[in-house]
């Protein structure tokens, strides 16, 4: 399976890759400076994730490396709701692309641990999940500090990834 991380910067692209591959949480990360590939091998699947840097000077190539994935997972900050606005208009533009027609989107509401952090069904209200039509959409709040529902993320990208 092959998938890409995007996200604003500091939502927890690179924390849920660690997660993923069963890897510590770091407090400190150094912010992605344009992408990382990394092969992990998560219950029995090989996965190569592409993590992509939030910032706004690398949204533009967002496109380039969602072509041809098997899914799309977007990170939100669940804790940071005055980013919501930004984050959903990134990923609609996005999602309107021609190149990313019919993949699937896992949005994670990453920080469900802290105070503050928004429900699932927030997120998938504040995202317009709905509008998000023509392929698989799935939103789940995480954490990846606490490693909560990173196993739940991982069996919905194994069925659902194309």
């Amino acid at each position: 399976m092959e998938m890409v991380v995007i996200g604003l910067q500091n939502a927890g692209k690179t924390s849920f890759i660690n997660a993923l591959g069963g890897g510590a949480f770091e407090e400190d990360m150094i912010p992605t400076v344009g992408f990382n590939m990394r092969k992990l091998r998560c219950g029995g699947v090989s996965v190569k994730t592409w993590d992509v840097g939030g910032q706004e000077r690398f949204r533009g190539t967002w496109e380039r490396y969602c072509r041809g994935m098997n899914c799309v997972v977007f990170m939100v900050d669940a804790a940071a709701p005055e980013t919501f606005e930004t984050a959903r208009n990134e990923l609609h533009g996005l999602l309107k692309r021609e190149t990313l027609r019919g993949i699937p989107l896992l949005v994670l509401g990453n920080k469900s641990d802290l105070g503050g952090a928004v429900k699932v069904q927030e997120v998938v209200e504040a995202m317009e999940l709905k509008r998000a039509t023509g392929r698989e959409v799935c939103c789940y709040n995480v954490s990846c500090k606490n490693s909560t529902n990173i196993e739940t993320c991982l069996k919905w990208l194994t069925q659902h990834a194309n």
